[in-house]
C-alpha cells in the first residue's frame, strides 16, 4: 500500500478521554496520533474533519453532545474534504462514538465518488473494536473496496507505531 497515492481523513478530538477506566487530558486526540504514524509511513495526504461547533472539553458532556448528533444525524463541518479523484486507497480514521463513526465523519464522506478506491478504516476505542465502522463505511463509500481495518485502544496508541507499520 505504501506505493499507492493514499489520503488520509480523520476525526479526533483532544481535551478529557476516558482511558481504561480513568479521565484524563489530552493535548492531541488518539485517533490524531493514528493519523500522524499513517503519514510518516505512507507520505499520504492528510485531511482533519473537524466540527463546525466543537464538542464540550468535558467528556461525559462531550459523549452526550455525540449522541445527540449522531440521533438527529446533524452535524455540519468547518471545511469540505479535498477532491478525492486522484487518490487509490483512503485511509479513514475515527473514535467509535456509540457504536460507530462521529456524525461528522458521515458529513464529510457523504455524496463523493468512491468508484475503485480501497477504504482503510482504523479506530481508536476503549473496549469496542472496529464496532460498526466498516459497515457504515460499506453505505457511505459505495463503489469502493472498504477492507475491515484495524482497531487501536486508545490507551495505547503512544505503542502502537509498529502495529500501525505491520497493518499497512
Amino acid at each position: 500500500m505504501k506505493d499507492k497515492k493514499s489520503l488520509i481523513i480523520y476525526f479526533s478530538r483532544a481535551d478529557e478521554n476516558y482511558f481504561g477506566g480513568e479521565m484524563r487530558v489530552v493535548e492531541k486526540g488518539n485517533t490524531e496520533v493514528i493519523a500522524e504514524y499513517i503519514k510518516e509511513i505512507t507520505n499520504a495526504d492528510i485531511f482533519k474533519v473537524e466540527p463546525l461547533n466543537p464538542y464540550s472539553k468535558n467528556y461525559m458532556e462531550c459523549i452526550e453532545e455525540a449522541k445527540v448528533r449522531t440521533k438527529e444525524h446533524h452535524a455540519p463541518i468547518k471545511k469540505e474534504i479535498p477532491d478525492i479523484s486522484s487518490y487509490e486507497v483512503i485511509y479513514i480514521g475515527s473514535p467509535v462514538y456509540w457504536g460507530g463513526m462521529p456524525e461528522e465523519l458521515f458529513t464529510a464522506l457523504k455524496g463523493k465518488d468512491y468508484s475503485g478506491k480501497i477504504i482503510r478504516p482504523f479506530v481508536t476505542h476503549e473496549g469496542s473494536g472496529l464496532s460498526g465502522v466498516p459497515r457504515q463505511l460499506k453505505e457511505i463509500c459505495q463503489g469502493a473496496e472498504v477492507e475491515n481495518g484495524i482497531a487501536i485502544v486508545g490507551s495505547t496508541v503512544a505503542n502502537a507505531k509498529s502495529k500501525i507499520e505491520e497493518w499497512i
